[in-house]
């Protein structure tokens, strides 16, 4: 379908990169369509494909007030005798050229809509390797294509990681990660995920059927290439709670969700005891949001783990014993002062409370008691867990989240006893709120912060994926962003775009943020940028 002409002038020329073409009054087209026209060079006859950035209209008046002047010194309702000349107008950026010419298009060379065999060829979308569905690229012509990752450039080996940034409720973040991760599943075999469900809990029926998908939906999923369904496989681990009535979980899941997880096997509860969380070396993780810029708080943690006294001790003694080095006196000459003790004590006591600190795995079937890492450790592909984080603390969920990480490494960099053909080769981690964890403000010395800058910047070539979402990019950490090779945004407000961040993208891109509708997202990656809707 022809939309208009390519313009040159003389302050405006066409060049290999871009140019500008003038619309048919009766043609509507918007930020992100693909446009294509004919390039012939020589005996070269090629198609050159843009995508369209910012769209203006213009008219032969100097100025606003000749307008004004126009319509009667500003009647409204007044008729001009004569209508102005006036045009609309468009930027194009170049994306792709048939046979490689980048010579820049004739002023006059008729403009089109691409088709869908043209807008896949135009963002490189013909022959994608490993393909991952990710969605689909609603243009102006009233199509929508199907669009797929590469999959070695989203979970490995060329690139990985995915971050997905947006205002709460309206960028669709969890049900994209969501669509995502069961692509992934329904097209990797040797692939395991772990799900953190840090609010409410529709995460927590992952493996039951959406009653709510209309016809239209289940019909967009099959043209994508996927089966609508739910997740297989899936296993749902609860902090413990005393509390009989709720099978022993502190989640808000329904208790009919819950006795049906129970009764299929699928769900477990995990505890801590302290010998399983000294021999693990993980008592830092709960530090993890504290600033210890003297070093006190790891100077104890290491007494903690090399002194026999810490050793043979449950939760109460443990804090007999802190509580023994906080007396005055008992420090004297030694490197930690007692109120550096003290600060530690009253920090550890206020997590360790929760319930979900036990003396020891109960024995009691109907509480299914597990420890966390171990399970995680287990993991096997096609599997997809999900971890409950929701009715705990901050401080408790950044724990239980860098055991999670710890456990995953240490499978990965082979320290269990499990060969090396049965672990899953790639591990997907998706947690919401990243900037709970990795954000320009957490401690330098943090445990967490630290696992994930192992993780995106070594996770690629080891299988251990990122994928996390968050209200405000602008937030997280600078390290964390950059190893992330796929970049998702839903709607935003100007404050956002405004920040170094968004630096680096287009100023009608960035625009377009502000103004998306649910379930619209643009994102960036290795070998495609585009918007769609999911």
């Amino acid at each position: 379908m022809k939309i208009g002409k390519v313009s040159a002038t003389e302050k405006s020329p066409t060049t290999n990169d871009e140019f500008i073409l003038w619309l048919d009054d009766k043609i509507e087209i918007k930020p992100f369509d693909i446009v294509q026209a004919e390039n012939n060079v020589g005996d070269k006859n090629s198609t050159t494909y843009a995508m369209i950035q910012d769209i203006s209209h213009i008219t032969d008046s100097s100025g606003h007030i000749g307008n004004y002047v126009s319509s009667d010194f500003g009647d409204l309702d007044a008729e001009p005798m004569t209508k102005r000349l006036g045009v609309t107008y468009a930027k194009a950026k170049v994306v792709h050229n048939t046979k490689d010419v980048y010579m820049p298009l004739r002023d006059g060379t008729i403009v089109e809509f691409a088709d869908e065999a043209g807008v896949k060829e135009a963002l490189g979308l013909e022959n994608i390797k490993n393909p991952i569905p990710a969605g689909f690229l609603d243009v102006s012509n009233n199509i929508a294509v199907p669009i797929c990752f590469n999959s070695d450039f989203l979970i490995g080996p060329e690139g990985a990681h995915l971050n997905i940034s947006g205002i709460s409720g309206l960028a669709t973040k969890t049900s994209y990660a969501m669509f995502l991760l069961q692509a992934i599943q329904q097209t990797k075999n040797d692939v395991a995920i772990i799900i953190f469900n840090v609010k409410g809990n529709d995460l927590l029926r992952l493996d039951e059927n959406n009653p709510l998908l209309t016809d239209a939906q289940r019909a967009a999923w099959s043209k994508t290439g996927l089966e609508c369904k739910p997740f297989t496989n899936t296993r749902y681990l609860y902090p413990f709670k005393e509390n009989k009535e709720n099978f022993y979980c502190n989640t808000s899941c329904e208790k009919e969700t819950l006795a049906e997880q129970i009764s299929n096997n699928t769900a477990n509860t995990y505890v801590y005891t302290y010998k399983h969380a000294r021999e693990t070396n993980i008592l830092d993780l709960l530090f993890s949001n504290i600033d210890d810029p003297g070093f006190t708080m790891e100077s104890i943690l290491n007494v903690i783990a090399e002194k026999n006294e810490f050793e043979d001790l449950d939760w109460i003694s443990f804090k007999e014993k802190l509580g023994e080095n906080t007396m005055k006196g008992q420090n004297k000459g030694q490197e930690i002062t007692v109120q550096s003790w003290r600060k530690f004590t009253r920090l550890i006591r206020k997590s360790i409370v929760n319930p979900m600190f036990q003396r020891t795995l109960s024995t009691v079937r109907d509480k299914k008691n597990c420890l966390l890492s171990d399970e995680i450790k287990k993991i096997k592909k096609g599997e997809a867990f999900v971890v409950d984080i929701a009715k705990l603390e901050e401080q408790l969920q950044g724990f239980v989240f860098g055991d999670v990480l710890q456990a995953i490494t240490e499978l990965k960099f082979g320290e269990t006893e499990r060969i090396e053909e049965d672990i899953p080769k790639k591990i997907i981690i998706f947690v919401d709120e990243l900037n709970k964890y990795a954000s320009g403000n957490t401690p330098k010395n943090s445990p967490v912060l630290k696992n994930l800058l192992d993780i995106t910047e070594r996770g690629r070539s080891e299988g251990t994926i990122l994928f996390s979402a968050e209200q405000f990019k602008s937030d997280i950490h600078d390290r964390v962003q950059g190893n992330c090779s796929t970049h998702v945004y839903g709607r935003t407000n100007d404050i956002e775009i405004s920040k170094p961040a968004y630096r680096y993208l287009q100023p009608t891109f960035k625009n377009m943020m502000t103004r998306l509708d649910k379930g619209e997202l643009i994102i960036q990656n290795p070998i495609l940028e585009f918007k769609y809707a999911a």
